[in-house]
């Protein structure tokens, strides 16, 4: 599975982005199921932000609960996280994977928040 993370960028604290994670098997058709947000600042290990399931079931990090909604395309080929009044310590690279890293990492979309 191909993971393409995008729509990352600088943005001001209290400010939004929308971050989308594209998933596909080269030359097949692949529908996504499970699957979650993760995030790694500098220095410090990858962290799980949200997971959505493939009934729709959501969990997230207690840290973005209220602010972050993880959602899928009607078509489960596509992942988003809506994150919204962003605070500095948001900043990160953000991936997309299956529950526990299923699938090779992606090469992420950084995230910094401005204070």
């Amino acid at each position: 599975v191909q993971l393409v993370e995008s729509g990352g960028g600088l943005v001001q604290a209290g400010g939004s982005l929308r971050l989308s994670c594209a998933a596909s098997i080269p030359g097949k058709g692949f529908r996504i199921n499970n699957m979650g947000w993760y995030r790694q600042a500098p220095g410090k290990q990858r962290e799980v932000v949200a997971i959505i399931s493939g009934g729709g079931n959501t969990n997230y990090a207690e840290s973005v609960k209220g602010r972050f909604t993880i959602s899928i395309d009607s078509a489960r080929t596509t992942v988003y996280l809506q994150m919204n009044n962003l605070k500095p310590e948001d900043s990160a690279v953000y991936y997309c994977n299956g529950p526990s890293g299923t699938y090779a990492w992606g090469q992420g979309t950084r995230v910094t928040v401005s204070s």
